[in-house]
């Protein structure tokens, strides 16, 4: 269990539990199961090379990419933590979505200058072709999964228009969900788009030079996927000429982000540490219920097809 998970879990006799700290090597030991929350891939490799009796790993990630790529035999049950940053995760992207409509970023930096910005106060004119409120925004969400199911409401609550993208096209919670083939009849109209992509083959740069090109001067992109899913010099390149008002990113093709990359000196550009998730809000409850399950020999719950 990682010293970072602080939880108390109620253990059925004959269990014991192991704390390791999760940036070191998992001490060696006959466990079956090993909770994964905050390590990387170097120690996941060598769990994976050293803890023979292994038969379960339980990620508490929602994207579970770097537990797949470490190398646990096939015959290891690997689970995911879906639904546990369901909440954090949308409140951080709905937090995003807000600093970018209401200019939280120029608000600060005027702040720090000292400097009474009268352009982003007083009587402001509504212009239909910028973002500054979700009234009446359409914002599109790609990678629409449980996450969106938690954000798509709050949006609209907000006075937003939400379209989903996913593989399967259909209605999802009462919102229109439609392919990726059918972007660039969307995005034309589109104020925000919101990826909550995960890492693969099939979305590494999905959001690239062409599909931001679809998108009108005045929207916004906002990523709290992974990084891997956006082409980020594309996305540079889009904002500093204009062709794209700006973005919040979440996270990064490298992270941490580089101290020299121009993304930190782009005006136009929320950098956001890779914090919306963080959280896993009920781990413990997901843990004791699958334990039971593993116990009686019955399916695991978040089980991820490898």
């Amino acid at each position: 269990m990682p010293t970072t998970l602080h939880e108390h879990l109620s253990l059925p006799p004959g269990v014991r539990e192991i704390r390791y700290a999760p940036d070191e090597p998992v001490p060696d030991c006959d466990a079956e199961i090993l909770v994964v929350w905050g390590s990387g891939r170097r120690v996941l490799r060598d769990a994976a090379a050293r803890l023979p009796n292994l038969r379960w790993v339980a990620g508490l990630a929602a994207g579970v990419d770097t537990i797949l790529e470490a190398g646990f035999p096939e015959q290891v049950t690997i689970t995911s933590g879906r639904g546990l940053h369901d909440g954090p995760v949308a409140e951080h992207t709905l937090a995003l979505l807000l600093a970018c409509a209401r200019r939280i970023p120029d608000l600060v930096r005027a702040q720090d200058q000292h400097r009474w910005a009268d352009e982003l106060g007083g009587i402001q004119t509504i212009r239909p072709d910028e973002f500054r409120s979700l009234t009446g925004a359409h914002v599109v969400i790609w990678g629409f999964g449980s996450i969106a199911a938690r954000l798509a409401p709050l949006l609209e609550a907000l006075g937003a228009r939400v379209t989903g993208v996913a593989t399967t096209p259909g209605l999802r919670g009462g919102f229109h969900v439609v392919t990726p083939d059918e972007l660039p009849g969307v995005l034309p109209a589109t104020d925000v788009l919101v990826s909550l992509l995960p890492s693969s083959e099939s979305t590494r740069n999905a959001i690239d030079a062409d599909v931001l090109a679809w998108l009108p001067p005045h929207a916004w992109v906002v990523n709290v996927g992974r990084g891997s899913t956006l082409d980020q010099a594309a996305l540079l390149d889009a904002v500093r000429s204009g062709r794209l008002a700006g973005a919040a990113l979440d996270v990064f093709e490298r992270e941490p982000l580089p101290a020299d990359s121009p993304i930190w000196d782009e005006p136009r550009i929320l950098v956001s540490p890779h914090s919306a998730g963080g959280r896993p809000i009920g781990a413990g409850a997901l843990i004791e219920e699958n334990l039971a399950a593993y116990l009686a020999g019955r399916p695991l719950r978040n089980t991820v097809a490898r």
